[in-house]
């Protein structure tokens, strides 16, 4: 699978995930996986995951509007930035937001998020 086609299969399955099941983010990250969130740097999966559910808001819609991709060193990494419009349920207007993820590949085959940064985009 070609990079585009690859970051934009995990770009759906992520969003997917977060917005109808957050705690199924757990398999995506590992001990030394690390997420800045709005400036808070939080690592491993676990404190990732209790992040992401104690958000304050039970449900929400991403909708993506670009998927950027680049190769990222000799062991098959891959940066893949993401923006786009974060709906929240109850609220009027949506709001903007930019993510980053730097994705390893693992021995399976398949890749984790080893890197996570996540911000709003305030007009």
């Amino acid at each position: 699978m070609d990079p585009d086609q690859l970051s934009r299969a995990f770009v759906e399955h992520y969003y997917t995930t977060f917005d109808a099941n957050r705690p199924g983010l757990g398999s995506l990250y590992q001990d030394e996986s690390m997420l800045t969130f709005e400036g808070l740097k939080i690592q491993g999966s676990q404190n990732i995951v209790a992040k992401l559910t104690s958000l304050p808001f039970q449900q929400c819609q991403h909708s993506i509007t670009t998927v950027d991709c680049q190769p990222s060193g000799p062991a098959g990494g891959m940066l893949v930035f993401v923006s786009g419009n974060l709906q929240l349920a109850g609220e009027q207007h949506a709001l903007k937001f930019s993510q980053m993820f730097h994705l390893m590949p693992t021995p399976q085959g398949s890749f984790y998020v080893l890197n996570d940064i996540f911000r709003l985009n305030y007009a």
